[in-house]
């Protein structure tokens, strides 16, 4: 589908879900106004109809009409819009651009980060995903600092910290994977066909985890977090994780609830809350913690 297409469907999106509800004749009229977009000529009604069935195909949002006057059009599966699939991420990712494009007379105020070159190796991943083809891929190691040959099987991908990854399953070795797109150095397109694994499913494999790490050897478990109460207002904006629940709240302090894998990269996330945030339990992640910051203050402290 053509981008132009896509920022009209995003639009009528936008539009009829910051109404709440809009009648046809109200949402034709503020169409009309956006002169960059519409170009000044009126919506069509089959045209409305037509980009309703293109809303309900691309991203997955039934929009409905009330059967009684004033006869107006809401979004009937809005709750759908604030889940974490696919259809909601590309959503929310037209209408950003569309507020991008839209403003491109203030740009040089407009400051973006840089995101990791990754992005070149996605469509060709995607491609073989579909295909079900093997790929072959250079990978850098940062711990080895070597380039070596990989044969996978394409299993899924993942988006986290504006890197896109990708769970290989290895051959012949059978182990499963995770490797990020910028590190890939070089990629071939294998002419051999899998067969999808039926014990593997995405969502299962990472289950329970933070971010990208998923170690099967360390169980998902209850992790109890302690912060300050400015922090809290953070978590409370930005959850670290789907499972959190603030079970206990105090003008100096809250508690927040956790059911996940306590692995590395969520280990580096509590660390860079820095002395906002401390672990209750379990005992052995509030261990662990304490002793990388003993380990930090002895690097330190031969400078004080």
């Amino acid at each position: 589908m053509a981008q132009n297409q896509i920022n009209k469907l995003v639009w009528l999106v936008e539009t009829i879900y910051k109404a709440r509800k809009i009648t046809f004749e109200e949402l034709n009229r503020r169409w009309v106004d956006n002169v960059d977009m519409s170009g000044g000529e009126e919506m069509l009604k089959r045209t409305f109809h037509k980009w309703k069935r293109s809303i309900f195909d691309t991203f997955g949002l039934s929009i409905e009409c009330e059967k009684t006057a004033p006869y107006r059009y809401y979004i009937d599966n809005v709750d759908d819009m604030k889940n974490g699939g696919i259809e909601s991420w590309l959503l929310s990712t037209y209408s950003v651009c569309n507020s991008l494009a839209e403003n491109k007379s203030v740009k040089e105020k407009i400051l973006l980060e840089k995101i990791p070159s990754g992005r070149k190796y996605l469509d060709p991943i995607l491609e073989a995903m579909k295909k079900k083809r093997f790929i072959h891929i250079a990978y850098y190691n940062y711990w080895r600092d070597d380039i070596r040959e990989h044969y996978v099987m394409p299993l899924c991908v993942k988006l986290f910290r504006q890197r896109w990854y990708v769970v290989g399953h290895q051959w012949p070795s059978g182990n499963d994977t995770t490797y990020c797109l910028d590190r890939i150095k070089d990629f071939r397109l294998s002419s051999h066909v899998f067969e999808y694994p039926k014990n593997f499913n995405p969502q299962d494999f990472f289950d329970g985890c933070f971010g990208i790490i998923a170690e099967t050897d360390c169980e998902v478990q209850k992790v109890r977090l302690k912060t300050s109460c400015g922090q809290a207002n953070y978590f409370r904006d930005l959850p670290l994780h789907e499972s959190q629940m603030e079970v206990e709240r105090t003008e100096e302090y809250s508690i927040f609830e956790y059911r996940l894998r306590p692995t590395f990269d969520f280990q580096q996330e509590i660390l860079w809350n820095g002395e906002d945030v401390e672990v209750l339990e379990p005992l052995w992640l509030r261990k662990e913690i304490a002793g990388k910051i003993k380990r930090m203050w002895n690097k330190y402290n031969k400078e004080v």
